[in-house]
C-alpha cells in the first residue's frame, strides 16, 4: 500500500515538473507563424497541406489569414483541424456558400454557427491561437490588419471579393479583400513576434510576370472606383509585398496549382485540390520536423 502511495506521488510530481517544464518551453522557445495566403477556391489545397503541418508536430503560436487563408485561419485559430475543415470544405452547403449563393451579410451569420457565436466582440490575441486577418480600405487603398471586434465579421471582411461580396463597413471603412495590397501577409506575422514562418502560398505563377494569377485578380476588382483602380493596376503594390513576404517565409509551402482558379468551386475540384494540398505539405515534411527538433534545444 505505502509503495503504490509512494509510485502515485512519485508520478504526480514528474507529471507537474514535466508540464512546468513544457509550460517554460513555451515561453521561452522561438515564435512560430502560420501565415495563410488568398486565393478563393484553392484554399482547399491549404487544408490538405495543414495535414502535414499537424503531421509534423510544430507548435503554432499565431495565425495570420488573407482572403481565403482568413477563414482557414479563424477556424484553425479557435481549435478546428485539418480532418475538421477537410470534412466541412467538402460538403455541398459550404461549397455553395463560396460560390456564391450567399452575397451578403448572411454569410456571417454561417460563419458564426461555424464559430461556436461567441466572438462577437474578441481581441483576437485572446483566442487559443492568437490570430490576425487582413482587409483592404477602398476608401483610402490601404492595408488593414483586423486584431479584434467580431471575429465572423472580421473573417467576412477579409474574404469580401469585389463584385462576389459587398465591402463591409466597419469604424467609417468599406473593407473589401485583402489580397489586393497583401495575399501572402509573413510581414504581419514578423510584427506580431514571429521569429518562424511557415507559409502556405496558393499563387500559381509566382514571379513578377504572374499573368494568370493578375488576371484573376484584375477581373475581380473590374468595378471598383475607377481611380483607386487606376491606381492600383499602375503601381500593383501588393507584387513588390508579395515577392518580399513569399523569400522571406522560413517554410514555403506552395501546391501545384496550375489550372485551378479562384472561382472553382466544384465537388470534384476541391477533392483534387485538397489531394494538391497534402502532396506539398508532404514535400515540407522533412523540414518541419528539423524546425521541430530546433525548438526543442
Amino acid at each position: 500500500m505505502k509503495k503504490s502511495i509512494l509510485f502515485l506521488l512519485t508520478l504526480l510530481v514528474c507529471t507537474i515538473v514535466y508540464g512546468q517544464s513544457e509550460k517554460d518551453n513555451s515561453l521561452t522557445r522561438p515564435k512560430v507563424a502560420l501565415v495563410l495566403g488568398g486565393g478563393g477556391a484553392k484554399g482547399a489545397a491549404t487544408v490538405g497541406a495543414l495535414k502535414y503541418v499537424e503531421k509534423s508536430g510544430v507548435p503554432i503560436d499565431m495565425i495570420v489569414g488573407t482572403s481565403i487563408g482568413s477563414i482557414v485561419g479563424g477556424m484553425y485559430s479557435l481549435g478546428y483541424r485539418n480532418e475538421q475543415l477537410d470534412s466541412l470544405f467538402r460538403t455541398q452547403q459550404w461549397i455553395n456558400m463560396f460560390a456564391g449563393s450567399l452575397m451578403g451579410d448572411s454569410i456571417v451569420h454561417v460563419f458564426r454557427d461555424n464559430l461556436g457565436g461567441e466572438y462577437h466582440n474578441v481581441d483576437f490575441d485572446s483566442l487559443p491561437i492568437p490570430f490576425r486577418c487582413v482587409a483592404v480600405d477602398i476608401n483610402q487603398m490601404r492595408e488593414v490588419v483586423l486584431k479584434q471586434g467580431d471575429l465572423a465579421q472580421a473573417m467576412r471582411a477579409s474574404m469580401a471579393i469585389p463584385v462576389v461580396f459587398k465591402p463591409v463597413k466597419m469604424d467609417g471603412m468599406q473593407l473589401v479583400d485583402g489580397g489586393m495590397l497583401n495575399n501572402l501577409p509573413v510581414d504581419v506575422a514578423r510584427d506580431m513576434g514571429a521569429d518562424y514562418v511557415i507559409a502556405i502560398d496558393l499563387t500559381v505563377n509566382k514571379h513578377d510576370d504572374n499573368s494568370e494569377d493578375e488576371d484573376e485578380m484584375l477581373s475581380s476588382v473590374k468595378n471598383l472606383n475607377l481611380l483607386s483602380l487606376l491606381s492600383w493596376t499602375l503601381q500593383r503594390p501588393d507584387q513588390k509585398k508579395y515577392q518580399r513576404n513569399r523569400k522571406d517565409a522560413d517554410i514555403y509551402i506552395n501546391p501545384k496549382l496550375k489550372g485551378y482558379g479562384a472561382q472553382d468551386f466544384s465537388k470534384t475540384k476541391i477533392i483534387k485540390m485538397i489531394a494538391l494540398g497534402e502532396k506539398a505539405g508532404k514535400a515540407s515534411l522533412k523540414s518541419m520536423k528539423k524546425l521541430k527538433k530546433r525548438l526543442a534545444k
